[in-house]
C-alpha cells in the first residue's frame, strides 16, 4: 500500500506544479507586460508625423503604459495570492 501512496503523492505534486505553471494570471500578465514594453518603446520613438495623425496625442505611449500597468498588476496579484495546491480527496 505504501507504493500506491507514494505514487499518489508524486501525482499530487505534479498537479500542483502544473496548476501554478498554467495559472491564467501568469499568461495574461506576461503577455500584457511584453506587449506593453513593445508599444511603449514605439510610443517613445514616435515621429512628428505619427503624432500629427493622432491629433497630437501619443497614443502608442499611453496605450503601452496602460498595458504595462495591467500586466504588472496581474503578475503582482499572482505573486501576492498564489494558487493553493489542491487538497487530496479522502
Amino acid at each position: 500500500m505504501s507504493e500506491l501512496q507514494r505514487e499518489v503523492s508524486e501525482l499530487e505534486k505534479k498537479s500542483a506544479t502544473a496548476a501554478r505553471l498554467f495559472d491564467i494570471r501568469r499568461i495574461i500578465g506576461g503577455l500584457f507586460t511584453v506587449y506593453g514594453i513593445i508599444v511603449t518603446v514605439a510610443g517613445l520613438t514616435a515621429s512628428d508625423a505619427d503624432l500629427e495623425k493622432a491629433v497630437g496625442v501619443n497614443i502608442n505611449l499611453w496605450t503601452g503604459l496602460g498595458m504595462l500597468a495591467l500586466g504588472l498588476f496581474f503578475l503582482v496579484w499572482l505573486w501576492l495570492r498564489p494558487v493553493a495546491p489542491p487538497t487530496p480527496a479522502e
